[in-house]
């Protein structure tokens, strides 16, 4: 296991992240459509100039974003448009292609309408800002949203058509795809402004695994966005890193904390939430997990420009936690 992130690639952020230790990245979108930026040379110069620093690019961002239906790059995927969701499938597996030839060895995306939804920030420790989600107090207005009416079966044929088309490719030029699930999980029989998020549940996410039988299908395994689909995240999370670690679908771990659980949560500093990160980094561990851990969120504190202390905290934590897990093992 190593310590990642995956919010900045720039080289005054690169130098930063070499001093600070963490040695593997995700790094930025390269572009938000199949440009010369998805070249094979483009993606060739990025992970050289990655390297420079002496850090691996582990992991590229499709433009498949957590963002709400109408700001997500390649929108007719999810609203289930043909032709037009064939010509941007057409796209990113050009760019799987173009990834791999260029030496990435992963890519990351979300397949999602609603974005990242949220209710007001709450106030967490010193004053600094929680992220966090109350179902009953979060507006549903308009009552849908401009995909309309989205049932769980129409989602989930709108993934499984993407995945027959998206996964033999990868699985041609061995990449690793990692989704993220739905951020937060909304009720089964309620959804969310009309759309049910259907990899808003390990239920879910256990059904999304199988669609693909391959290697090079699996998570971008937000272990956060998981802790909120569950009742008792601090009893519950460990058996689901195990079933899908020991299944080996774990691609990239977002290792983040909360407080509360499924419909009302906080997201915390990964040191005081419910769950115990020392025992999930033990758990990751024992699973034979390798990849990055990386934070995703963090709270805000202010007078923090772009959170860097607060990102700074959590690779130190990561980091510690990482070191801890290496010294058992000797």
């Amino acid at each position: 296991m190593k310590a990642g992130t995956q919010h900045d690639s720039s080289d005054e952020a690169l130098r930063v992240l070499a001093a600070l230790g963490v040695e593997h990245i995700c790094c930025t979108l390269p572009s938000s459509r199949l440009d010369l930026h998805w070249s094979v040379d483009e993606l060739t110069r990025l992970r050289e100039r990655v390297e420079s620093h002496g850090i691996k690019l582990d992991m590229a961002p499709l433009p498949l974003s957590s963002n709400y239906i109408t700001k997500y790059e390649n929108p007719e995927i999810l609203l289930g448009k043909s032709p037009e969701r064939d010509r941007e499938i057409d796209d990113i597996c050009q760019m799987i292609r173009n990834a791999a030839k260029a030496g990435i060895p992963a890519l990351k995306y979300n397949l999602n309408i609603l974005g990242v939804v949220r209710t007001e920030p709450t106030r967490g420790r010193g004053g600094c800002q929680y992220s966090t989600f109350v179902y009953d107090e979060a507006r549903q207005d308009p009552p849908l949203t401009e995909a309309g009416p989205v049932s769980a079966d129409a989602y989930w044929e709108r993934i499984t058509y993407f995945l027959e088309r998206v996964i033999p490719v990868a699985e041609e030029y061995k990449m690793r795809m990692a989704c993220h699930p739905h951020d937060p999980g909304m009720p089964r029989d309620r959804g969310f402004r009309g759309v049910h998020t259907v990899l808003g549940s390990v239920d879910g996410l256990k059904r999304f695994v199988e669609i693909q039988s391959s290697p090079y299908h699996g998570l971008n395994f937000c272990q956060g966005t998981i802790s909120e689909m569950l009742q008792d995240p601090g009893r519950e999370i460990f058996d689901v890193i195990r079933y899908f670690g020991a299944r080996q679908k774990i691609f990239n771990v977002h290792f983040r904390n909360i407080r509360g659980r499924f419909l009302n949560f906080q997201e915390t500093f990964p040191d005081n939430g419910d769950v115990n990160m020392i025992q999930a980094m033990g758990v990751y561990k024992e699973v034979g997990y390798d990849g990055m851990i990386m934070p995703d969120h963090v709270p805000k504190i202010e007078g923090d420009a772009g959170g860097r202390q607060a990102f700074a905290f959590a690779f130190g934590y990561i980091q510690a936690l990482i070191q801890m897990a290496r010294q058992e093992t000797s």
